[in-house]
């Protein structure tokens, strides 16, 4: 039996979620509400032919929806009927809120001792703060460390915030299904907590660890890389590309492919730890020196002899041979399967109401 999720979440983070599970074959009644439905629904241009906007496409398949108004008792009834069938219930609503709409996140799984229930929340589950991905950003230490040295900062160019959570939540879900299947589930690890703020915290890894080894506070490096030498981004005769080095054998094998004997002779550049000490020169000599070819040239022997590189492609040229679709989005990045397209508005409606659970059969 596949499991049961009752999606109550919107925008971005819980959506990932939904769709995640679903995508691993779980069945997803995505809950909106009666009119405008999820707020990603009107996020565009651009909007296909059928008036639906790209955001809510990308992050909405293999799910049936449903428009219910929770203020509403017939439509709050039927949702509650969906809550005691379900395996897992997902929601991003504001502290409190879901509680003074008559479903008591406590009181529901005392009723139900197997579901699982998450709340997504931008600041944790106290906060009534809303957590868009651009705030968070901004106060997670993101956009401090992102850009160039002497320019202002930057976001990321995708939602990663909301995208890191979501995957967060989709992990801490499975840990729970899993203890559930194996009778070890604790009654207080059924209602797990994601926060944006704690996932970008967590996703700032090496970076972090940086600054409470260091007691330093980190800085923006544009395209280099704080602890790694060469590890950026290089001009060559027509286009940007990026040599990452990660090791010192790749260090020897990329400046004898660049043809800079002397560096890869230099035994004070022989380690990771004296390049990062002289950054400078090593930056300079190989941006002289990959400037005199194309991009292309210098991949094809870079490869040749192992050494991390890559085209700065655009999103168009990423996407070319890749498996995606202007109406699911892109394949699924975990072993899944794309069942069923982005629901319209209340396209399940009608059959929900009249078989819940059963409208998946």
């Amino acid at each position: 039996m596949y499991l049961k999720v009752l999606d109550l979440s919107r925008v971005l983070a819980g959506p990932v979620c939904s769709m995640m599970l679903g995508d691993l074959g779980a069945d997803v009644i995505k809950v909106e509400r009666p009119g405008d439905g999820d707020e990603t629904r009107g996020w565009g241009p651009p909007f296909n032919a059928e008036g639906e906007s790209a955001y809510f496409l990308a992050i909405n398949r293999n799910k049936k929806s449903l428009a219910a108004d929770l203020s509403d008792p017939t439509d709050r009834a039927l949702v509650l009927e969906l809550v005691r069938g379900a395996d897992v219930v997902l929601e991003n609503f504001l502290s409190g809120s879901l509680t003074r709409l008559g479903l008591d996140p406590s009181e529901l799984l005392e009723q139900n001792p197997s579901l699982i229930w998450c709340t997504i929340s931008g600041f944790g589950p106290e906060s009534r703060r809303p957590g868009y991905d651009f705030v968070i950003q901004a106060e997670s230490g993101w956009m401090a460390i992102t850009g160039e040295t002497d320019r202002t900062p930057v976001k990321a160019g995708v939602a990663l915030a909301d995208l890191i959570a979501g995957k967060d939540a989709t992990i801490a879900i499975l840990a729970a299904v899993a203890e559930r299947g194996a009778g070890s589930l604790e009654s207080g690890r059924r209602r797990i907590s994601i926060s944006l703020a704690d996932s970008a915290r967590a996703a700032l890894v090496n970076v972090a660890q940086n600054v409470l080894v260091s007691g330093k506070d980190a800085r923006r490096w544009g395209n280099a890389h704080p602890n790694l030498v060469p590890y950026e981004l290089f001009e060559a005769a027509d286009r940007p590309f990026v040599i990452a080095v990660g090791s010192d054998a790749q260090w020897s094998s990329c400046m004898h492919a660049l043809g800079l004997t002397d560096l890869a002779a230099d035994e004070s550049l022989s380690t990771n730890a004296g390049r990062v000490k002289d950054r400078d020169r090593v930056v300079r000599t190989l941006a002289e020196r990959v400037g005199e070819m194309r991009a292309q040239d210098w991949i094809d022997r870079l490869q040749a002899v192992g050494v991390p590189c890559g085209l700065v492609r655009t999103v168009a040229e990423a996407l070319k041979g890749t498996a995606a679709d202007a109406r699911t989005g892109i394949a699924p990045s975990v072993p899944g399967s794309i069942r069923l397209p982005p629901p319209k508005l209340d396209e399940h409606g009608d059959a929900i109401r009249k078989l819940g659970w059963r409208a998946f059969q």
